[in-house]
């Protein structure tokens, strides 16, 4: 596919930008800063790959032509570095393929995980942890942090609910394929006579709003303070370190209760109730998206199942693009690579088709 016009595209804006970062007058609004200052970090990644890839071919092209020559020396040279070139290019048409991609802003950010027991009841909890500590541990094989922010526990051990906000590089890029419903079909502890029983949980997975974004007024806000519930000993009972925050225009409801200090929990229940703001305000802009993109992505809506988990028969089927696997245990172990990346590249073909054509 030739994607000189996409790079020529970049390139004139890259130059806007340019003009626009020398301007004292930017930094006069934080918000427009941050995204100038961020989309030109990104066009100049792209900038950096497509130089290197037409490199690279120029490169193979004249090993090519060395590798042919009467000097032996510059021959055997020249053939030496053959293999290395040619496994470098699909690396970088990859690569460049990904960053030529329309820009979604909100691929750079951190990201907050809802994990919600559906159907099922005690089942549907106990999965609802398992998906938890699966998104842990797939956090820790990209080298991000994991952090636990609020969780209501059931009684047989799982989570009628829990949230996680998880940090580092390219965060939601990866992660916000897993907003809908996870369905689960096993064979529950409790169940004497063998059957299978389905339980659903529902993820959704938000990109982390900063103060930038989403300006949170004072008067529409009610916070209260609480004694928190749960485990805890003789701190929670006489601590009143939970604190609750209502957003009265919208209703939204956010509590946080995890930490012993009020401030902490303070300032996590204000960062989501940004984050959740700033969701609705994405939402309502989803609908400028391509159908076939909210096909592979979600909406973000609760009731798209997206994925069902066998575990008699050790099978992950993603239904958003027939995707079907038969290891499931190390996907529960926070194996989510091959998942994501089948997700992302059909994301991609369906993108660069739509990009292309326009650029016409």
């Amino acid at each position: 596919m030739d994607y000189s016009a996409l790079i020529a595209q970049r390139k004139n804006r890259f130059t806007e930008l340019e003009h626009a970062i020398g301007d004292p007058d930017l930094f006069a609004d934080p918000k427009r800063a941050t995204e100038t200052l961020r989309e030109h970090r990104r066009l100049k990644d792209t900038l950096v790959i497509a130089e290197q890839l037409a490199a690279t071919k120029r490169q193979l092209e004249e090993n090519l032509e060395l590798a042919k020559s009467d000097e032996p020396e510059f021959a055997e040279m020249a053939h030496a570095e053959i293999p290395f070139l040619e496994k470098e290019i699909p690396r970088l048409t990859s690569d460049l393929q990904y960053a030529l991609l329309p820009a979604d802003p909100n691929e750079d950010r951190d990201a907050l995980i809802e994990i919600r027991a559906g159907a099922g009841g005690d089942e549907a909890s106990l999965f609802a942890a398992e998906l938890m500590r699966m998104y842990q541990r797939y956090a820790e094989r990209r080298g991000w942090k994991s952090e636990h922010l609020e969780s209501s526990p059931s009684e047989v051990g799982g989570f009628k609910e829990v949230i996680l906000r998880v940090s580092g590089d390219e965060v939601f890029r990866y992660l916000k394929y897993e907003s809908g419903v996870h369905r689960v079909q096993r064979v529950p502890a409790t169940e004497a006579q063998g059957r299978v029983h389905t339980s659903t949980v529902t993820v959704a997975v938000l990109p982390e709003a900063e103060e930038v974004d989403v300006q949170l007024n004072p008067n529409d806000l009610r916070i209260e303070v609480c004694r928190s519930g749960g485990a805890g000993g003789q701190h929670v009972n006489r601590t009143e370190s939970a604190v609750q925050v209502f957003h009265l225009p919208t209703g939204l409801y956010v509590r946080c209760e995890e930490g012993r200090s009020q401030g902490k929990n303070k300032e996590k229940a204000l960062q989501i109730m940004r984050t959740k703001l700033y969701e609705m305000k994405q939402r309502e802009a989803s609908e400028q998206y391509s159908e076939h993109r909210r096909s592979l992505i979600g909406s973000g809506d609760r009731s798209e199942k997206i994925r069902t988990y066998n575990f008699p028969q050790s099978r992950v089927t993603d239904h958003r693009i027939g995707y079907t696997a038969h290891n499931l245990a190390a996907l529960m172990d926070g194996d989510l690579f091959d998942v994501s990346a089948a997700l992302q590249k059909e994301e991609m073909a369906a993108l660069l088709a739509e990009a292309t054509s326009t650029s016409r």
